[in-house]
């Protein structure tokens, strides 16, 4: 019996590993050595001698994003990059503005879970499953309400409401990804065969053409 119960646990313990977003950390903190020309999967470690409060901290997430733009919305990104103190530790953070009827349009974080929280406004959010069924599974949040977003599923948040919105997000990666399904698909360089997404999208390949004369422009400009 117990020699079971001690695989069991090493079995637990090997998958719990393997399902893991982000390697672990092997010591108290890893801090991204973001000069070192040595590439690893992350970031080197920094000598630890010389680490200290600021790589830790971050400021301004208080500060309200630009929402002038085609989608309406902005997204303030806190991860490895701006904190490099969260090298190895599988978490970021993001706060996302939203004008009236402003939207994170459709995308997919291809590392990360997402659990996010309105603070001020209502957001429709939702996230699609993965095929044959493609369930939209949606709601409407409103301030303190939280609702998560299964890592890799497509998702998006919605303004509906006549004033701003604003919304805080982890993630459960040091550096989740992010990729936009519109400007992928219409916007990528090189550009996608137009007759592969008409054929794809069963539209006229016109419509292609057009969807990434816009899309290829705000991307490559």
């Amino acid at each position: 019996m117990a020699s079971a119960l001690f695989i069991v646990a090493l079995l637990t313990l090997a998958s719990s590993g393997a399902l893991a977003t982000d390697p672990g950390p092997l010591q108290d903190f890893c801090v991204a050595d973001k000069a070192s020309p040595v590439l690893v999967n992350g970031f080197v470690c920094k000598n630890p001698m010389k680490v200290d409060a600021n790589d830790f901290f971050f400021s301004g997430l208080n500060k309200p994003g630009n929402t002038d733009n085609k989608v309406g919305s902005n997204v303030t990104t806190v991860n490895v990059n701006q904190i490099g103190g969260l090298n190895t530790l599988g978490i970021s953070l993001v706060r996302i503005d939203y004008a009236p009827y402003g939207q994170n349009p459709p995308h997919t974080h291809p590392r990360a879970t997402e659990i996010l929280t309105v603070i001020e406004g209502t957001l429709l959010v939702g996230f699609v499953t993965s095929n044959p069924q493609n369930r939209l599974i949606f709601k409407v949040l409103n301030a303190g309400d939280v609702f998560v977003f299964p890592v890799g599923l497509i998702h998006f948040q919605f303004n509906p409401g006549h004033e701003n919105a604003v919304a805080i997000a982890a993630l459960s990666s040091q550096n989740p990804g992010v990729i936009t399904i519109a400007n992928a698909v219409f916007g990528s360089n090189p550009k996608i065969d137009g007759g592969i997404l008409a054929k794809a999208f069963q539209v006229d390949k016109k419509v292609i053409d057009y969807l990434q004369s816009q899309f290829w422009e705000d991307n490559n400009n």
